[in-house]
């Protein structure tokens, strides 16, 4: 693009620009929200690791003729929810979890190999492609987000309870296994939304970068909650203008600034 196309002022008059924004932005808000629960309970790593399952599914869907999204959407959600049966177990899974990571991508790797004419749609899954994100699929990234927004505040009380004070909050009833269950059903959800702006390699990007840096930046949860949405989403807005200036890839602009953000979070006593 010409430094004249490039002008602040015809930036939002390009239709894939509007989308980029809208897609980045609902993607942003859900996964900070989310991810700022997936960083206090400690399951960052499981997180990462349903990125990798829905790679899984992704190429699944492309190889049998449907949609990826969707394909990846249904595969999460199934390992979340077998994930989420080990409830508070969880946190001590991680070599079992890193062999279903490392099994979920080679299972990628193995419908490619009998379908390779989605090269580029593959390499969307992995590095993610705001840019290309059509009416359809922001539709459907709004579905995803008002879903996973309206269940997360659904089971909140119980998640925050069980999350901080496991041992009471089973002595008070509340079902810890049921709670992980649900919980990593939605974050199944939002990993399966960031992998379309990110890809499947950078999901950390948005669902850890901000919450971490927003648990660094204050100790009150709703506060912390906001603020990990609101990081998020001037990460991803940013990306995608930088991105559009610079003519670097967006899921980098994205994870640089996350980046930055975090680090100098650090720097707060």
């Amino acid at each position: 693009m010409t430094s004249n196309m490039r002008s602040i002022g015809t930036m939002l008059t390009y239709d894939f620009m509007r989308n980029a924004f809208a897609a980045s932005g609902i993607v942003a808000l859900v996964a900070g929200t989310v991810g700022y629960f997936l960083v206090l309970r400690g399951q960052t790593f499981a997180g990462h690791a349903l990125s990798h399952v829905g790679f899984a599914g992704a190429t699944g869907a492309i190889l049998i003729g449907i949609p990826a999204l969707w394909g990846m959407v249904g595969f999460t959600v199934a390992a979340g929810l077998a994930m989420g049966m080990l409830g508070e177990r969880l946190s001590g899974r991680d070599v079992a979890i890193g062999i279903v990571l490392s099994l979920s991508m080679g299972l990628g790797l193995l419908f490619l190999h009998y379908y390779t004419a989605y090269a580029t749609q593959v390499t969307n899954l992995l590095f993610g492609n705001v840019l290309g994100v059509s009416h359809e699929t922001l539709w459907d990234l709004v579905a995803l987000g008002l879903v996973s927004l309206a269940a997360l505040a659904a089971i909140a009380r119980p998640l925050l309870f069980a999350s901080l004070q496991p041992d009471m909050a089973e002595a008070k009833g509340v079902s810890l296994q049921l709670v992980s269950l649900l919980f990593l059903g939605i974050v199944a959800l939002t990993v399966a939304a960031c992998t379309q702006i990110v890809g499947v390699l950078l999901v950390f990007t948005l669902m850890v970068g901000p919450a971490a840096a927003a648990m660094r930046l204050t100790v009150r949860l709703r506060m912390g909650v906001a603020l990990a949405a609101l990081l998020a989403l001037t990460e991803a807005w940013g990306g995608v203008t930088l991105a559009y200036y610079s003519d670097w890839p967006v899921s980098f602009c994205i994870t640089a600034l996350s980046a930055a953000v975090y680090f100098a979070s650090l720097l707060r006593r």
